[in-house]
């Protein structure tokens, strides 16, 4: 940056959607200027994901946006599925055992909201024509040029930041196209599945599945409003064309009959099963979360939730660094946690992508998969993989694993998480007066117990994962480490 020049933000954040707009809104949080740009002029009605996992929705809860998803949300589907077998969510330690389904569109307007009441600046329109980076500053350009002193990449898989910075994203490619359509049907002499008024209130969720002969499937899902539908199917076709409304009424035809009438197409499009992850998820000033750092078949709903939970790691280091209170080093732990996290769901993804292979070593490699998992421990492992519930950044016991929320007091511990602050939870008042020094970043709790037997205190980073335990560590120490120097 040259002498004298000024930076517009303290972050330029590429692309508004639910990663860049959840990163966005954990900056802004803690007052760090923020700007995200997007190329799309308005926010979409539609978009591809649709289920919140049980750790997103923990996330969310963190910073009290949970109530309104759930205002937003169509039904719950009380687990998951690993190709070959069933993974019921309710053996999980959380408070909310289930998928969530949300449509994307409705989770981005809620953060967006939640960001410009922030205060942040979100500029639509703008298309991404270069970036740049010195050692002090990165300038980004497009309708307008702007200086920060990081950005970070959320533009999806086709990623122009990536692309313009010379990335390599090493990883497989699409072998198959798979279709996927918001429809509105009517009856055709068979009445249409809609959510019932007690299963709105139970947050349950039907869903039609067929499947032919040759491998081809097919899944029909209710939205709220009556008569409209999420299709989903799998014609093995290996070319990414645009879908026809022809397509989808032979579509409809061949997996339902002629049960249903299409009348309306409100968005259509195609999605493959390529494998891809960037090397570093860091380079230089410039960060890349979500779809820009990895792509895989959306099997079991985890990629929105990859992305979002990459935004929730990076934002409050972000903040920390550009606050002062934390070293540059900081930031590196965000790829360091972050990479085997995405790079375990793309490998899970892979896994279930070959077990649809039809072939008799692939059935028969699905056979003892699927025996395999009606081990109740086994299921409850896979079902914590999938959920996000089991991430673990490493340490000694519980260090490095999520808080699970629990009773403290009169209400839970999550709401302690809202302002974006670590916490210290403490059975003793002595621990709380330890931390006082650090009390503009770490919020005190005392509670009664700790989810954690054996422990007086846990100290808690701002996304919610264990950073330090009483006894165990020294509690100075600790705060120093995570923390930075007292107030």
């Amino acid at each position: 940056m040259q002498r004298g020049q000024l930076r517009e933000a303290d972050v330029v954040v590429i692309g508004a959607g639910p990663t860049g707009l959840m990163l966005a809104t954990e900056l802004r949080l803690r007052g760090v200027t923020t700007i995200v740009v997007e190329k799309l002029q308005a926010r979409s009605e539609f978009g591809k994901a649709l289920n919140i996992q049980p750790r997103t929705a923990e996330i969310l809860d963190l910073r009290g946006l949970l109530a309104d998803a759930r205002e937003k949300a169509e039904g719950a589907i009380p687990g998951s599925h690993y190709t070959v077998a069933y993974l019921p969510y309710g053996p999980l330690d959380t408070r909310y055992p289930y998928q969530m389904v949300l449509p994307q569109a409705e989770l981005e307007e809620i953060l967006e909201r939640r960001f410009l009441d922030l205060g942040g600046d979100l500029r639509r329109g703008w298309n991404l024509t270069d970036i740049r980076q010195d050692e002090d500053s990165v300038t980004v350009s497009g309708p307008e040029t702007l200086t920060a002193r990081y950005a970070v990449a959320c533009d999806g898989g086709r990623s122009s930041v990536r692309k313009t910075l010379g990335l390599a994203f090493p990883g497989t490619e699409a072998t198959e196209y798979f279709t996927m359509a918001d429809i509105r049907l009517g009856p055709r002499g068979k009445e249409l599945p809609r959510l019932t008024e007690q299963q709105r209130e139970q947050r349950s969720m039907r869903r039609l599945r067929r499947t032919e002969p040759g491998g081809s499937t097919a899944n029909l899902i209710p939205y709220r409003e009556a008569g409209m539908f999420r299709i989903l199917y799998n014609d093995q076709r290996t070319t990414r064309d645009d879908v026809t409304r022809e397509q989808l009424v032979d579509a409809l035809h061949r997996f339902y009959g002629d049960d249903y009438e299409l009348q309306d197409i409100l968005y259509a499009g195609r999605f493959g099963d390529a494998s891809r992850q960037v090397e570093n998820y860091r380079t230089g000033r410039v960060f890349l979360a979500g779809d820009a750092a990895h792509i895989h078949l959306p099997a079991g709903g985890q990629g929105l939730n990859l992305g979002v939970q990459d935004a929730f790691n990076l934002g409050w280091k972000l903040a920390a660094v550009i606050a002062g209170s934390m070293p540059e080093t900081l930031l590196d732990t965000y790829h360091a946690e972050r990479h085997p996290v995405g790079a375990r769901v793309l490998e899970n993804t892979r896994g279930q992508n070959a077990l649809r292979i039809s072939d008799p070593d692939h059935q028969a490699l699905g056979n003892v998969l699927a025996w395999l998992l009606q081990i109740p421990e086994a299921n409850r492992a896979m079902a914590a993989m999938v959920s996000g519930i089991d991430i673990d950044y490493g340490g000694q016991g519980p260090i490095g694993t999520r808080l699970r929320d629990f009773k403290a007091g009169s209400t839970w511990a999550s709401t302690a998480f809202h302002t974006g602050h670590g916490v210290l939870l403490a059975c003793h008042e002595k621990h709380l007066t330890e931390a006082r020094p650090w009390s503009s970043r770490v919020a005190g709790l005392l509670v009664d117990d700790l989810p954690a037997p054996g422990y007086e205190a846990v100290l808690v980073r701002p996304d919610g994962y264990i950073c330090a335990t009483v006894p165990g560590e020294d509690l100075s120490t600790s705060l120093l480490t995570w923390f930075g120097t007292p107030d």
